[in-house]
């Protein structure tokens, strides 16, 4: 497989379109193509990506391969298209066409380099992406701020970004050094864990590593399936040296695991049955911390609902990093001398089990992928059991499935997969919601949506009301 082929697979992983990249199938206009590639230069920059991509053949909304008849070869106005686009772009980047053949359908990949020393223009206009459009910069005044920002110093990182608290004091951090068997020299550990930016001011590590981190780290607990439901209790465990923040987020988590809520939404103890695994609780809550983008000034975020365990980060992947290399544990950490830190401490390993360890007991659907945060979704062990029990209701036999040649047809039971239990959920928690919405939300395909949503259909779960535009989701159970 070609470098091409291998990076359309790569962006069809992501379930929207980034700033970065663009999905067409027949579109074109060659003066909007330039200002295209203006947009996704200058957004690649922004969000450290080395390039940004345009692909012709694969549909934005299902990112399946339709194929395309687009020509890059073609002329405009008697000039090829590539000297035709080159000729009213400035600075000048090096963007290349390239024709691939993926399942015997012609795509065609655009590859354009990130802006480097000024942002790129197209007939003496900057352009930028909001989202999945195309903008003026001169729109955008703190965007237009932040790129030239990162031309000038690089792409801001917790090394490279100044903390707007400069009286930090570290007494804890050597505490927690010791206790671990391992000695700072209080002479020479701020320079060694690198605790400055390069004009000596403490950087955003220096500031989570500090007695007083500034930075709230949060677990909140609801009775329900959302946050409309009551708030059972909010813990805060921020405020000090993150590394202890992290030792309490993780101890809570065996509080958590006696907490659970039952079929009426009353918050009980269980002891007898762990709520969830606490194994992917902690290689979750721990990435969340070494892949949180904290020069935002936002902290992870832990939500506790009656049937799952929600754990966000914010950002995206680091720019290094393939969604593909994501999933296999093939991790770069977008805090690399945290994600140091924590090694060297004992408190993560650097095997890269932990993404797997999740993927392999609840599937990739596990991971959401939105905008500007990851989030990481650990059902409760409980909703198995319950499903078990469902299932029996109507003489099932034990471990029969929908669609399985032994179960009883007549029953208006089944036992759901986790997948389709996440999609009754967020059905149950908004009627209106469509397809395309639960397949972001679920970070999975159209294949997968339509066929869980088949199964809830003849399971009894739910029915459709209206017509497919503009009805709505109705839970029967």
């Amino acid at each position: 497989m070609d470098m091409a082929t291998d990076i359309i697979k790569e962006l069809r992983e992501y379930d929207f379109e980034r700033e970065w990249f663009e999905f067409k199938v027949n579109w074109f206009v060659a003066d909007e193509l330039g200002e295209y590639i203006s947009a996704l230069s200058n957004s690649a920059a922004i969000a450290g990506r080395k390039y940004a991509y345009f692909v012709w053949g694969v549909d934005d909304k299902t990112h399946e391969i339709v194929g395309t008849n687009f020509n890059c070869d073609q002329d405009v106005k008697k000039e090829p298209l590539k000297h035709y686009l080159a000729r009213q772009l400035s600075p000048d980047i090096n963007f290349v066409f390239e024709d691939v053949f993926i399942e015997n359908k012609k795509l065609t990949l655009l590859t354009i380099p990130a802006a480097k020393t000024v942002p790129v223009s197209y007939v003496r206009e900057r352009y930028i992406r909001i989202g999945s459009s195309k903008e003026n910069l001169r729109k955008y005044p703190e965007k237009e701020s932040f790129l030239f920002e990162v031309l000038r110093h690089g792409f801001p990182t917790i090394e490279n970004t100044p903390s707007e608290y400069q009286d930090l004091t570290f007494e804890k951090l050597l505490i927690y050094y010791g206790a671990k068997g391992l000695k700072l020299n209080p002479d020479t550990f701020k320079k060694n864990l690198s605790l400055y930016t390069e004009d000596g001011k403490y950087n955003i590590l220096a500031q989570l590593l500090s007695d007083d981190s500034h930075m709230q780290i949060r677990v909140a607990i609801f009775s329900g399936r959302t946050k409309a439901d009551n708030m059972y209790s909010v813990r805060e465990f921020g405020n000090q040296c993150l590394l202890y923040s992290l030792d309490e987020v993780l101890r809570y988590g065996d509080v958590l695991n006696i907490i659970q809520a039952d079929e009426r939404d009353r918050v009980v103890e269980r002891k007898e049955v762990p709520l969830f695994e606490n194994e992917a609780f902690r290689e979750a809550v721990i990435n969340a911390f070494v892949h949180n983008k904290w020069v935002s000034g936002n902290e992870p975020m832990i939500t506790v609902y009656s049937d799952r365990i929600e754990i966000l980060s914010r950002g995206s992947l680091a720019p290094e990093q393939t969604m593909e290399g994501f999933f296999a544990g093939e991790s770069v950490p977008v805090n690399r001398k945290l994600s140091e830190i924590l090694l060297q401490l004992h408190i993560s390993e650097k095997t890269g089990r932990g993404v797997p360890r999740i993927t392999q007991r609840y599937g990739r659907e596990a991971y959401e992928f939105r905008e500007n945060s990851i989030v990481v979704t650990i059902p409760f062990n409980w909703i198995n059991v319950m499903d078990d029990r469902m299932s029996n209701k109507v003489g099932d036999k034990p471990g029969n499935k929908v669609g399985d040649k032994n179960t009883n047809e007549g029953s208006q039971e089944a036992t759901l997969s986790k997948t389709q239990v996440r999609i009754l959920a967020e059905i149950r928690n908004n009627p209106n919601i469509t397809k395309t919405h639960i397949m972001k939300k679920l970070g999975v395909g159209k294949t997968t949506v339509d066929k869980g949503i088949s199964v809830l259909k003849k399971s009894g779960y739910i029915e459709r009301v209206g017509s497919n535009k503009s009805g709505y989701w109705k839970a029967l159970k």
